[in-house]
């Protein structure tokens, strides 16, 4: 993208409109809605546990649907065996990918990237790790490979490294209080996070404008 503070713009604008609806409830918080879908889902636990992950995995989507917290929740909820909690990593992992690949495309198909070459830089894993902290943050990261044109490869080395991330949120929602976990979807928390990415932004911009 022309400029690194187009996405955090974005982003804070997203996340300020999304609280200023919730809060003149003009629509519903997200985790009410995630309710109904878990009070409806009968049999259908593991494509549910897929459907939540996805929807926080999409870019701006995931301002709104405290997924992952929630979802975690659930498979505690239900005292899952070894086995289970493998099926439900799984579905995790793919409802993840899955958005990888839709932040991705649109990253790719709304940037004027899309008419160059594919950038053959080498894959940024450290950038990649930083990345999935959250997973706000790893749909913005593949919007940004998407925009550049870089390789695909970057979706399948994220769901690989998905794997251990999931189980061990799955450990560590077990063992640390709900109310430490839930400030990773607080919408105060999310609008610090990303007016300090903003920040770092506008500085990269401001360097890059003085050097050309």
């Amino acid at each position: 993208m022309k400029y690194y503070s187009s996405l955090p713009i974005t982003a804070l604008l997203a996340l300020i409109l999304l609280a200023v609806l919730v809060n003149y409830h003009i629509i519903p918080p997200g985790g009410e809605l995630l309710s109904l879908l878990r009070d409806s889902a009968g049999d259908y636990f593991y494509t549910l546990i897929l459907v939540i992950i996805l929807l926080e995995s999409i870019v701006y989507v995931g301002f709104y649907f405290p997924g992952q917290f929630f979802a975690v929740l659930m498979v505690i909820g239900a005292s899952p065996g070894p086995s289970d909690i493998f099926k439900l990593t799984i579905a995790m992992v793919l409802g993840a990918t899955i958005g990888s690949v839709i932040n991705y495309e649109i990253g790719r198909r709304t940037s004027a990237s899309e008419i160059n070459k594919r950038v053959s830089d080498p894959i940024k894993f450290n950038s990649l790790l930083i990345a999935m902290i959250h997973i706000n943050s790893l749909a913005f990261f593949m919007v940004n490979q998407g925009a550049a044109n870089r390789s695909r490869k970057i979706i399948g080395l994220a769901g690989i490294l998905n794997l251990p991330y999931y189980l061990l949120l799955i450990f560590a929602t077990a063992t640390l209080s709900e109310e430490v976990m839930q400030l990773a979807e607080n919408s105060t928390f999310l609008i610090s996070v990303v007016v300090i990415w903003l920040i770092i932004a506008l500085y990269m911009d401001i360097k890059k404008h003085r050097q050309t």
